[in-house]
């Protein structure tokens, strides 16, 4: 045999079904439910300097409108499905067609609702679906607004994942882009919005 034909049979080998016994399963005795509360999830976030405020649904379109006013924002992306009372008295920029990236760096930042809340890490997670568009959406705006409802928040990770599906394209965000790579110097807008705001209606 030769040394070609002697590697091509250990590759077969290497690569064939195993008739082994398929492994056992591995057990999972983490834990899966913790605190939800809001006031972990605001905690958290304040942690990564994101800021928040809490409303009523009765006062939540007044709040995203006055949000917006006090940032200056009035060119704002607003992915399909963020409801038209929180775009009064702005210029929306919907995402059909697809914006430039040109066009959502010269924003006054983006609007969007969230999939799901994560308290114990101080997670959003967008998923894609209406109210949330694509990815890029909220990762080249300078500015984020998310509105989260509070049945949205769960406690821990697992919980989120259990909830989610894996098939959308899923962006967990964690308080505003920051990296501190470059000589331990927090730096903001790296890879996203410098300023993350999020409004919790409860």
């Amino acid at each position: 045999m030769s040394a070609r034909d002697e590697i091509l049979t250990r590759v077969r080998h290497a690569i064939a079904p195993s008739s082994e016994a398929a492994a056992p399963e591995i057990p999972r005795a983490y834990r899966t439910h913790i605190d939800g509360s809001i006031d972990t999830f605001v905690a958290r976030l304040h942690h990564y300097q994101a800021k928040t405020r809490r409303v009523s649904k009765g006062e939540l379109d007044a709040t995203v409108r006055a949000t917006l006013e006090q940032r200056g924002a009035h060119r704002v992306v607003a992915p399909d499905g963020v409801p038209r009372a929180w775009l009064e008295g702005i210029e929306p920029l919907r995402d059909t067609p697809p914006l430039a990236t040109h066009t959502l760096d010269g924003s006054d930042g983006v609007i969007t609702t969230c999939a799901i809340a994560i308290a114990e890490t101080g997670t959003i997670v967008l998923d894609g679906s209406a109210g949330m568009g694509r990815r890029i959406l909220s990762l080249v705006p300078d500015y984020h607004l998310c509105v989260v409802s509070a049945q949205q928040i769960v406690g821990s990770v697992p919980e989120a994942i259990a909830k989610l599906e894996a098939v959308r394209p899923l962006t967990f965000i964690s308080g505003p882009s920051a990296t501190v790579d470059i000589e331990l110097v927090r730096v903001g807008g790296v890879h996203g919005p410098r300023t993350l705001e999020v409004i919790i209606a409860e």
